[in-house]
């Protein structure tokens, strides 16, 4: 079997899935444009700006996109190519898509207020507190963690940052050419072409103008940069970067898709699947928290009822931002498990212990799109910097996400202080880039890091557990979000009790712990929707609304 045959396949059942099974969720939770989206109904020029659909979907897909689709899957493919694609495919359709389209379009219902504060209403306040202590802490990881990266990528690859950093001046000009002309018939699209153009441009022009800056000088400037992009307005900066880098991502998957087709790659790797690995574990539940993005991911619930909620213009658009988003990450996530399927499976674990997924990922993919006629150097370093440009969207939009979750906290704590912080985003936004920082500085990421991947798909279950009781208590059959929701519930608990039990036998007592709340965290909230939909059936919900 050649490359070519699963990537067709693959494109045709998500293109299919996108006109069938997308329409059918979409009709359940009734989308409709007479409904008045947040981003009109609370539009204050800095957070809630209602704008174009390819910017909001650009802006999301690069949010929720970042390495993700790219590391898990390669990872998992330890346990065999097979499941991996199989997961990819349905989890993204049925799981991922779901997930992404109802808390963007539940979030939206409720003037785009994060998850937390669904769970407020329908669940209860300490549903709500418990959900954003959980939310923000998580965001705190992943900045402290990606703000690293970052920085060692930009000290050992110059031209990656100064590629990065023109790329930030290229968006501030863009999106204010793209404001002065908003008027003018066309205006926008010669932009976003121009923008385009540059923007390439920028990856030749930073490799030849690299920036050397040290570790310690390169936190401080990204931590400076994600304060900046999570207070200004939301169109100045943070749109136009992740719109103008979506097409980085669009192009690498074009080019790898060319690529393909040119080089005829064979399927080199055997169709064996293991049910166990020395290194990851069992096959369940291993697989289904390692691949996260790309298939099914709790932190798409953050971005999606956290900053993009706030940019729809028109409530059918969420089915293309939402729903399509997550389709076209599948598909890169079924890019990145080709990248490496053209080698043997001796070859693929002796390569990933000692290069990475990332570095396997830009060879594989550089090799494929060298058949084009551009050099391999060039095409290699071309994919390892959209890897490493994502990994800085997904800094800023993150730190925006932490002040909004903790804004929101304090919004209905009657204390002055707690309106002090609810009310001002720079406050907020300092107190989210210092705890950070404390993080960073202590080291202790490192330790905490390995939990992510089950508080992450922890992260999924409860926003689709929030997701099910709003639907319930809008008498909608809320089966297409239940069977998700249980099987992510499934596969959480599953891992937190194995993580738990693992890191208490290493002694990593720490880890255990915190896997330990988690798994308290999950039945805490489970028990109470149970409580709240208990008490919906003995009296009727005095919110209720129509959709």
């Amino acid at each position: 079997m050649n490359l070519i045959i699963l990537l067709v396949i693959a494109g045709i059942i998500l293109l299919g899935a996108y006109y069938t099974y997308g329409r059918f969720v979409a009709g359940r939770i009734m989308i409709d444009n007479k409904n008045i989206t947040p981003a009109h109904k609370h539009e204050d020029g800095v957070d809630y700006i209602p704008s174009k659909t390819p910017v909001v979907l650009g802006h999301h897909f690069a949010s929720i996109a970042g390495a993700g689709p790219i590391v898990g899957p390669i990872i998992a493919i330890t346990f065999g190519w097979i499941p991996a694609v199989l997961w990819i495919l349905v989890g993204g359709i049925f799981f991922g898509a779901v997930h992404d389209l109802t808390s963007m379009v539940a979030s939206m219902r409720h003037d785009g207020k994060s998850i937390g504060a669904i769970i407020q209403k329908y669940i209860g306040r300490q549903g709500k507190f418990l959900f954003l202590i959980f939310s923000f802490a998580t965001l705190i990881l992943i900045i402290g963690v990606f703000a690293d990266i970052i920085a060692k990528t930009f000290v050992n690859s110059p031209g990656v940052a100064s590629a990065s950093m023109l790329f930030i001046g290229l968006a501030i000009v863009f999106g204010m050419v793209n404001k002065l002309t908003s008027h003018k018939k066309g205006a926008f699209v010669l932009n976003s072409i121009i923008g385009v153009v540059l923007m390439y441009y920028f990856v030749y022009l930073g490799i030849q103008i690299p920036f050397l800056l040290d570790y310690k000088l390169w936190i401080v400037l990204l931590m400076g940069y994600a304060f900046i992009a999570s207070v200004t307005p939301v169109s100045f900066l943070l749109q136009p970067r992740d719109y103008l880098n979506s097409f980085l991502l669009y192009g690498l998957m074009i080019f790898a898709v060319i690529g393909v087709f040119i080089a005829n790659p064979e399927i080199k790797m055997d169709n064996e699947v293991q049910f166990s690995s020395e290194n990851l574990g069992y096959l369940f539940p291993v697989l289904f928290v390692t691949i996260a993005c790309g298939a099914i991911s709790g932190f798409h619930s953050l971005v999606a009822s956290g900053t993009t909620s706030k940019q729809v213009n028109q409530e059918k658009d969420t089915k293309v931002i939402g729903y399509g988003g997550m389709l076209i990450e599948s598909f890169l996530a079924i890019i990145s498990v080709g990248s490496v399927i053209v080698i043997s499976r001796t070859e693929y674990a002796s390569r990933l212990s000692v290069e990475g997924p990332v570095t396997m990922f830009a060879d594989g993919l550089g090799s494929m799109i060298s058949s084009t006629g551009i050099a391999a150097s060039l095409a290699t370093s071309f994919v390892a910097l959209t890897v490493s440009a994502f990994a800085l969207t997904t800094l800023d939009t993150c730190t925006r996400l932490a002040r909004f979750t903790f804004q929101e906290y304090f919004e209905d704590v009657d204390h002055k202080a707690a309106k002090m912080f609810s009310g001002n985003r720079y406050l907020a936004t300092f107190v989210v880039v210092l705890l950070s920082v404390l993080l960073l500085t202590s080291g202790e990421f490192t330790t905490l890091w390995p939990i992510f991947g089950s508080a992450n798909q922890l992260l999924a279950a409860l926003a689709l557990l929030a997701v099910a009781v709003w639907l319930i208590k809008r008498k909608i059959k809320p089966a297409f979000v239940l069977v998700p929701m249980f099987f992510m519930f499934a596969v959480t608990l599953s891992s937190l009790l194995l993580f738990a039990i693992q890191n208490f036998n290493k002694g990593v007592y720490i880890l255990s712990v915190l896997a330990g709340l988690l798994f308290l965290l999950s039945v805490a909230l489970i028990w109470l929707a149970k409580e709240s939909l208990k008490k919906e059936l003995n009296e009727p919900d005095p919110h209720f609304e129509k959709v």
